[in-house]
């Protein structure tokens, strides 16, 4: 059966006593891990009121490390136009995650080999 590979090494005791979900969430949330990832998806899901529909169409939030966000854009044009509005993009998407969470902006172009060809 198939297995999360974080998992065979977690050194929490485990229990068969019922626990509230609520409970459970909490404790992922305090976990480097799960935690990471929870700035990037919020900024995945507001991408659209941050950027633009339009830009929203042809760049996504890829990551947050270091208050570095990493956007990903599909073509050059895009990219240009992201890292010209990298500051704006900054200041919103850090108010959006509720400030001191996003210092710069770093555009990269997304792979064109996973991209599917057309026509």
């Amino acid at each position: 059966m198939p297995h999360s590979k974080g998992f065979g090494r977690r050194r929490d005791a485990r229990s068969t006593d019922p626990v509230a979900i609520g409970e459970v969430v909490d404790r992922l949330l305090e976990e480097e891990l799960f935690s990471r990832g929870i700035p990037i998806a919020t900024l995945a899901s507001k991408w659209p009121q941050i950027v633009g529909d339009r830009m929203a169409e042809a760049t996504a939030p890829a990551s947050l490390e270091g208050k570095i966000l990493t956007i990903r854009a599909s073509d050059g044009p895009w990219g240009s136009q992201a890292r010209y509005l990298a500051r704006e993009i900054r200041d919103r998407a850090d108010a959006a995650l509720g400030g001191d969470a996003v210092t710069s902006v770093r555009v990269v172009l997304a792979d064109p080999r996973n991209r599917s060809s057309e026509g």
